[in-house]
């Protein structure tokens, strides 16, 4: 790790003061919010004053209020029942969980529709929940949003597309720039006659218009919705990647290619059989496959990145204060899962400021790690032991986090996994490990054993029994004990601190003793 030497007293977080002894988050406990969209009917409760996201309850319903609706020019007959059983369903787990009033959108299938207005109508008059139809300029900006959530740095272009339409805005500098939408859902792909030729003629032409308004200088396109989801998961299952978590997924644009042509020469149901992917949705994934071959061709991007966040998310986004904003994800996801799972909230801090010298040429994404795995050192504790350090690894790499990269998954997890095992030989999980580079597989083991060695030390903190110093250049790791430190220094801690010597390839010396 190299870098500018940070200062062993700079305040550990950078954000200041934990949100969860202000009494204003606290109001955002719990947050329900619900998406009328063509295709899905989606209720999402948020739960927990951390700046990622926690689901306390999701529930879909794959309605197609939207089917048909390019054709006849009214909301499908069926998903208008299906849809209203669902808000019904809806309002009353809400009034159950005593979140009231839910927060609704509807987008095109309700703003396009003869009887969208109809419709609203009688869903409020049901169900009591008050439907607000938001135009595409509107979604587009909340899919952004949500993209924000789970990446406040985001940079570039996101592209949310839904049963009828498909939205597209500019991110940058944490705010949203432009926005535009367009008629390119799968259902409105479906009533164009002439069959493929056709439909690729009337792809390109309205996706051409999108280059032209949006500009095509976008190096990364963020992609939002289930249809881009299914094909992310299909070019999983094409590539034989060995985790199957889709946010912050990355596919460079000539593997998104390969997958598409790779669909269109496979059964579909094939296909949504080895992925698990429901029939309503694996049936829009052609159709959605074209609109992406044409979005790679016409913005050109040097990346994607796949998105779990969107509307919902950005509706929740909507509601924070600007101070919540700016607050990493990651560092409050695991502020939050200490507090509440780790048998001692508060020591991931002094614990950090014990093995940071080992670390006091780290990168800032580096040392954002560290502080993170202090953080979630301890709250896999109730695990069997035999079992533990897969259980953490596990947790970690399928966590529901947000700014946090499939390898950087695996660098926590591996970190977790050496804090409570010495050896990854063996590993059930090895296959994932490659996501790594030899470099940071050591570099993981490192952390992981300094938290071995720190964590058990001593119970209240670390820091009053003994300081760590690394001496890169003369490959020295040293311990000077207080005198508190001495007695504390027993055997299994001076084995686990020569371990920590070990992985480090240095010559280890301890004073006080």
């Amino acid at each position: 790790m190299t870098a500018k030497p940070r200062s062993q007293s700079d305040d550990w977080d950078p954000f200041g003061r934990s949100i969860f002894d202000s009494a204003s988050p606290r109001a955002l406990a719990r947050v329900g919010v619900v998406d009328v969209g063509s295709n899905s009917v989606r209720m999402v409760v948020f739960d927990g004053a951390a700046r990622s996201p926690a689901y306390f309850y999701n529930e879909k319903v794959m309605a197609g209020l939207g089917q048909g609706l390019a054709e006849t020019g009214r909301l499908s007959p069926q998903g208008r029942e299906r849809a209203l059983s669902a808000l019904r369903r809806f309002a009353l787990l809400a009034k159950g969980m005593g979140i009231e009033p839910l927060t609704c959108v509807a987008t095109a299938a309700m703003r396009e529709a003869a009887d969208g207005p109809e419709f609203r109508k009688l869903a409020e008059k049901e169900t009591g929940l008050k439907l607000h139809v938001i135009d595409g300029q509107e979604e587009a900006r909340l899919s952004a949003q949500g993209v924000l959530l789970g990446w406040p740095e985001a940079e570039g272009l996101v592209c949310d597309i839904g049963g009828s339409s498909m939205e597209l805005a500019e991110v940058r500098n944490g705010q949203v720039g432009r926005r535009s939408t367009s008629p390119l859902g799968p259902f409105r792909l479906q009533m164009i006659k002439g069959g493929k030729k056709q439909i690729t003629a009337h792809i390109r032409n309205l996706m051409g218009d999108l280059a032209d308004q949006m500009g095509r200088d976008h190096d990364r396109i963020y992609l939002v919705g289930g249809s881009w989801r299914a094909i992310a998961r299909l070019d999983m299952e094409r590539r034989k990647y060995p985790m199957t978590v889709l946010h912050e997924y990355r596919i460079d644009p000539e593997s998104v290619l390969q997958t598409v042509s790779w669909i269109e020469k496979n059964d579909i149901n094939q296909l949504r059989s080895r992925t698990g992917t429901s029939a309503a949705r694996m049936a829009l994934v052609p159709l959605a496959s074209q609109v992406l071959r044409e979005l790679m061709h016409q913005f050109t991007p040097k990346e994607i990145a796949i998105s779990s966040y969107g509307i919902r998310e950005g509706l929740l986004y909507e509601q924070m204060p600007d101070r919540l904003r700016r607050r990493d994800p990651l560092l409050e996801a695991c502020r939050h899962a200490e507090r509440t799972m780790a048998r001692m909230p508060g020591f991931g801090k002094k614990l950090f400021g014990f093995i940071q010298p080992v670390f006091a040429t780290a990168t800032d994404a580096q040392l954002r790690l560290v502080k993170a795995a202090c953080l979630l050192h301890d709250t896999t504790w109730r695990a069997h032991p035999d079992y533990r350090a897969e259980a953490c690894f596990d947790n970690v790499t399928r966590a529901n986090m947000g700014a946090l990269s499939h390898p950087e998954r695996v660098f926590l997890g591996l970190a977790l996994l050496h804090r409570y095992k010495n050896s990854r030989t063996g590993s059930a999980m090895a296959p994932i490990f490659g996501l790594l580079s030899d470099t940071q597989l050591q570099e993981a083991e490192v952390l992981g054993k300094a938290m071995r060695f720190g964590a058990m030390f001593a119970i209240h903190s670390p820091q009053n029994a003994g300081a760590l110093t690394l001496y890169p250049t003369r490959n020295l790791l040293e311990l000077s004990l207080t005198k508190h430190g001495v007695g504390l220094f027993g055997e299994v801690a001076e084995a686990r601190f020569l371990s920590l010597a070990a992985a480090l390839k240095a010559e280890s010396v301890v004073h006080g003793r």
